[in-house]
């Protein structure tokens, strides 16, 4: 918008003239792309695996950690470590506008943003569903967008066929192989991989 300068008026009276200045037009600020909040978008983190005489492998707990590298959406800037997010931690976020799992200001940019696990999307990955992609939980990222996660302790298992229940697998080496005495047989989550989606 253009900015009109005032202008000086001349006024008869009583033999003299006065000056009076005409209303100035102010110019509205200009609201940048930085400046505007960013949408809400779900993202689903897909897990693949090839199972060995085990099933309903899935995330134990609701102190499970979540470990992913986010980017933010503003300015690309992608932190080296790694960041987690669980579903017993929660932030508020500003103007009351509820609480996420994680609030961050980005360190380059100083925006804020946000993330929240959708714990009613939780998943577990069964025998069925070895060797292909399913989504195993989503996130609700505001300003950020994960790009990578990283498997480490915390998931529970159990045997296909026996139930005997293995609840503490690490799935940081991608691998995993284990006994079931009740059936004597091994068992193993191997090839452990992962992509996002768009929800």
């Amino acid at each position: 918008m253009l900015l009109k300068h005032a202008a000086m008026l001349s006024v008869a009276g009583g033999g003299r003239s006065r000056q009076t200045a005409a209303p100035v037009a102010h110019a509205l600020p200009v609201e940048r792309a930085s400046e505007r909040g960013f949408k809400m978008v779900k993202f689903g983190l897909q897990f693949k695996a090839a199972l060995e005489n085990v099933t309903n492998v899935r995330p134990l707990g609701e102190d499970f950690r979540w470990f992913l590298k986010l980017k933010c959406s503003n300015c690309g800037e992608i932190p080296d470590k790694w960041q987690y997010v669980t579903l017993v931690e929660s932030t508020p976020l500003k103007g009351g506008r509820g609480a996420a799992s994680m609030v961050q200001k980005c360190k380059l940019c100083s925006r804020e943003n946000s993330i929240d696990i959708l714990g009613d999307t939780i998943m577990s990955y069964n025998a069925e569903d070895s060797e292909r992609f399913k989504t195993m939980v989503q996130f609700e990222c505001r300003g950020l967008q994960p790009v990578d996660f990283q498997p480490q302790a915390g998931f529970a298992a159990e045997g296909a066929e026996s139930g005997t229940k293995f609840p503490e697998i690490n799935l940081q080496e991608k691998d995993w192989t284990d006994y079931d005495e009740k059936v004597s047989e091994s068992v193993g989550i191997y090839e452990v991989t992962h992509q996002f989606i768009k929800c």
